[in-house]
């Protein structure tokens, strides 16, 4: 499939879902108290688009997830390069790692808020820590796929362990720390929005779709700040797949053309 067949299929079903939602709504299958009709929640999101208050909080939201997600790689990758390519430590910190891996982030706030204070700091925090492992174990991951003939070429050449480390196994690695970069940049959203709606201080998108939900018909302002969040999420991953196509399409290649690419990009 095609790239401009992919997008037209995803306009038909956005045009769909559209057509659908604003169906219910109008056919009082659903209370507009519940549901307003689609079109009305659109108008209302893109109105938001001209008020400099809620633009402030958008700026909020991102530049908290921009650090929370700049500080998760900046953690993740490292460390996923030292647990993939050492195994004695790997296997004396699976454990630790095992336990705090399910803890969900959200349930961290009371305790971060704590040591952090009510603030950016605690949003950045909590964005971090749930942004970290698909990073890390995807880092981990690319480093056991690394072709151990190019390890071994490099090793008879009188190459040592971290020349092998930088010439071959990293660039390897590179295509599955993208793809754990865009997974995480997902989760740092979500988590953005998240805990400022469930910490209910600071500005932000969260905060406009917490207060709308206590605000007498709020519900179409709720549904307008979930409709910019998603479509936040929607341009985050497109310019990421984007720069995932444009400097790692020799990983989409086969073998042979993948090798050929690569050997471009060398020069």
């Amino acid at each position: 499939m095609t790239r401009r067949q992919e997008i037209l299929l995803g306009l038909l079903g956005a045009a769909v879902t559209f057509g659908v939602c604003e169906a219910v709504a109008r056919a009082g299958i659903v209370r507009r108290s519940y549901l307003p009709p689609a079109s009305e929640v659109l108008a209302r999101a893109v109105r938001l688009a001209g008020d400099p208050a809620f633009l402030d909080g958008v700026g909020v939201t991102l530049r908290a997830w921009a650090l929370g997600l700049g500080l998760a790689c900046a953690i993740a990758v490292p460390l996923g390069l030292l647990l993939g390519a050492v195994p004695v430590v790997e296997a004396a910190v699976r454990a630790v790692i095992e336990f705090l891996r399910p803890l969900p982030s959200v349930a961290l706030i009371p305790l971060v808020s704590l040591l952090l204070g009510s603030g950016t700091e605690t949003e950045v925090a909590l964005i971090a820590y749930a942004s970290l492992w698909p990073v890390l174990f995807n880092t981990v991951y690319g480093l056991g796929e690394t072709d151990p003939l190019a390890k071994d070429t490099l090793r008879a050449f009188g190459f040592g362990r971290l020349a092998v480390l930088l010439r071959a196994e990293l660039p390897a690695t590179a295509p599955f720390i993208a793809a754990g970069v865009r997974i995480s940049a997902a989760v740092a959203l979500i988590l953005a929005v998240a805990t400022e709606i469930l910490s209910g201080f600071g500005q932000g998108l969260g905060i406009f779709i917490a207060q709308a939900e206590t605000a007498t018909d709020g519900t179409r302002d709720v549904l307008a700040g979930v409709v910019w969040a998603g479509a936040l999420g929607l341009v985050i991953n497109g310019v990421l797949v984007g720069a995932e196509r444009r400097l790692f399409a020799w990983a989409q290649q086969p073998p042979e053309a993948a090798g050929r690419l690569r050997q471009r990009a060398r020069r």
